[in-house]
């Protein structure tokens, strides 16, 4: 079961209404399910085939996507018929090549035996943790990433197959249709894994996920993402095109704050292995309901700079990343829009989340008591580990330094990532302006017919904006100025409090905002993690027929499957209804005298009716089957 929303009650004579920070951390997963990073579970795998390896073997290096049946039994639960391939990239081809059995796995419940789940996952993804001594730095990484975008979660795996103890895995969650309606409430849209054809160590085509513009034709795109929707290449394809040649529009197509929210999560914790580090790809793109793509963080495990630490034998360049820029941004064209500049909009947006990341989540003593807690959890089945690729030295050393095998391998430490990253982010000019401070808003009385402002104590800062929306999904937050000089809603000049108005008229709306300051060098959000956290009001109805310049009436009253709608002036009108939660259950062109109303269950609704010239009229209807 979910946890209801965070509360946040407001105390306050001039409140009207209570307000909500919406919590996102509802949506993972509750005390008890399969990723709970407090539950060792053992999972025994068994194929029906003995000679299963050499067949998922050859048929990883031919790229065939072929699974093989065997059955699983996890907490006493015996499981027929599940599907499983070997996955990844380098972490498949390098054991392989080695001859070490401990390798990925993609595992999907229901490709045989349709309905059958894992604890209520269709698809399970085990990572073999080959990079990472310590076997925690993807875990405590997803933790970070979820905070403040969708992401998947991650925790341990003990593994046996054909009953012998394989090792220690990392569970992590797929992004799949299951990951997608748990997120963003839809699951049809275009889906892209963004990473190359190219496989490991083998000859074929090359490309990469930097999003360059190759021309209309959606097959040059075919080695760069790997589609896993039904369709979707046009999709992407525009949004290319608009990135690169014309990037005003981009807020069209791309929740822009999900992917800077992204970028900022991969600079603070020096994950480098995405787009805006030293590799472009292991991120997804998805494009929801709203007409705008979303960037998903995947394969997080070179977080705190990990097994990366030997791509500069400078390892101080590696430390002292440029966010804003890195060796070569101007090459991937979403960050040299985006981020580039820290005196742009996106660029001061950008570093206010990277402040908000720093200062919650870039603290060596939290992260460092969070690893030990796993490890301890998981440190038997590390030290029994047959084909584990480091010592158990390694891993409890790795956690707080560096791991250097002269000419083989390095890794870089967690803690000694974040002691080394945090005083250089804090050394950045742009990182190290103030921003203003933003007290929590304050909900005023409606005034005159159904105008809602919101108010809210605002300090060192020249512009103050009311960032709001009405979509389902949460997104294309629109910018209403907020006042502190006595007008529009604003009481008392000067005193720092700014009000805004919500430009919606009529209420029954449920608004979502947050409160966006500026000054001249840097910006803040309240809540800080806007637009992943907003606060919610629900708008209240307002139903004003004494000074609406519209005559309508409705008859029968209750009613029960059609209403008669007398419009004696003969006016254009158009419509709306609501229930009683605010939510619109249907809208149009008023195209005849009756609306049909047949598939309303009972109770209280609302027809809004405007005309062409914004005149409007609220109705109160009751349906009584």
């Amino acid at each position: 079961m979910k946890l209801p929303l965070l509360l946040i009650l407001l105390i306050s004579s001039h409140v009207v209404d209570s307000q909500i920070v919406y919590d996102p951390q509802i949506s993972y997963e509750a005390p008890g399910g399969l990723m709970d990073q407090s539950i060792l579970r053992e999972m025994d795998i068994t194929f029906y085939d003995p000679q299963y390896d050499s067949i998922l073997d050859t048929n990883w290096y031919a790229n065939t996507g072929l699974r093989l049946p065997a059955t699983i039994l996890l907490d006493g639960i015996y499981y027929p018929d599940v599907a499983i391939r070997y996955k990844g990239n380098s972490t498949f081809a390098i054991p392989s090549g080695q001859n070490n059995p401990k390798l990925p796995f993609n595992i999907d419940m229901n490709d045989l035996v349709p309905g059958q789940n894992l604890m209520g996952y269709k698809k399970v993804k085990l990572a073999n943790a080959m990079f990472d001594p310590t076997f925690v730095k993807e875990i405590t990484a997803y933790n970070i990433y979820r905070r403040y975008l969708p992401s998947p979660e991650a925790n341990f795996m003990k593994v046996n197959v054909q009953g012998n103890y394989l090792g220690l895995y990392v569970n992590t969650e797929a992004v799949d249709p299951q990951f997608l309606m748990k997120h963003f409430n839809d699951h049809n849209g275009p889906l892209f894994k963004c990473d190359p054809i190219q496989q490991y160590g083998q000859p074929g085509p090359t490309g990469s996920s930097n999003l360059a513009w190759l021309g209309p034709d959606t097959t040059a795109y075919y080695d760069h993402y790997a589609l896993k929707s039904q369709e979707g290449w046009e999709e992407l394809v525009n949004l290319i095109n608009v990135l690169n040649n014309s990037p005003a529009d981009l807020d069209t197509v791309l929740n822009i704050d999900r992917v800077l929210w992204a970028f900022a999560v991969n600079q603070v914790i020096l994950n480098l292995d995405t787009y805006n580090g030293l590799y472009q790809h292991n991120y997804y793109l998805y494009q929801t309901g709203d007409g705008l793509f979303q960037m998903i963080p995947w394969d997080v495990s070179e977080s705190y700079l990990a097994a990366l630490l030997g791509a500069n034998f400078n390892s101080t360049e590696l430390y002292e990343y440029d966010p804003y820029n890195g060796y070569n941004n101007w090459w991937y064209p979403l960050c040299y829009y985006l981020t580039s500049n820290p005196d742009s909009h996106y660029g001061k947006i950008y570093t206010a989340h990277l402040r908000t990341i720093m200062n919650e989540s870039l603290d060596a003593t939290a992260v460092l008591n969070e690893a030990n807690t796993l490890q301890a959890l998981a440190y038997d089945a590390a030290d029994t580990d047959p084909n584990k690729y480091f010592t158990m030295a390694n891993y409890s050393g790795n956690v707080t330094s560096e791991m250097v095998i002269p000419f083989v391998f390095s890794a870089a430490g967690i803690t000694s990532t974040i002691d080394l990253r945090k005083p250089y982010l804090e050394s950045i000019t742009s990182i190290a302006q103030v921003p203003p401070t933003i007290g929590t808003p304050v909900i005023l009385p409606p005034v005159g017919s159904g105008s809602n402002y919101v108010t809210a104590q605002v300090s060192g800062g020249n512009s103050v904006e009311l960032m709001a929306t009405i979509s389902p999904y949460s997104s294309k937050f629109i910018s209403i100025p907020m006042y502190d000089d006595g007008t529009n809603g604003d009481q008392v000049s000067g005193d720092g409090n700014y009000t805004g108005l919500f430009p919606w008229h009529f209420g029954g709306y449920q608004a979502k905002f947050y409160i966006r300051a500026n000054n001249a060098v840097a910006t803040m959000l309240n809540p800080e993690r806007a637009e992943y956290e907003f606060y919610i009001y629900d708008l209240p109805l307002d139903i004003d027929e004494e000074n609406s310049n519209l005559h309508v009436n409705i008859y029968p009253n209750p009613a029960n499957d059609a209403i008669h709608v007398d419009n004696p002036e003969g006016v254009l009108l158009s419509y709306s209804i609501l229930n009683s939660l605010g939510k619109t259950v249907s809208e149009g062109d008023l195209n005849s005298t009756t609306i049909d109303i047949d598939s309303y269950s009972s109770g209280v609704y609302f027809i809004n009716f405007h005309d062409l010239n914004g005149n409007r009229l609220v109705k109160k209807l009751i349906i009584n089957k």
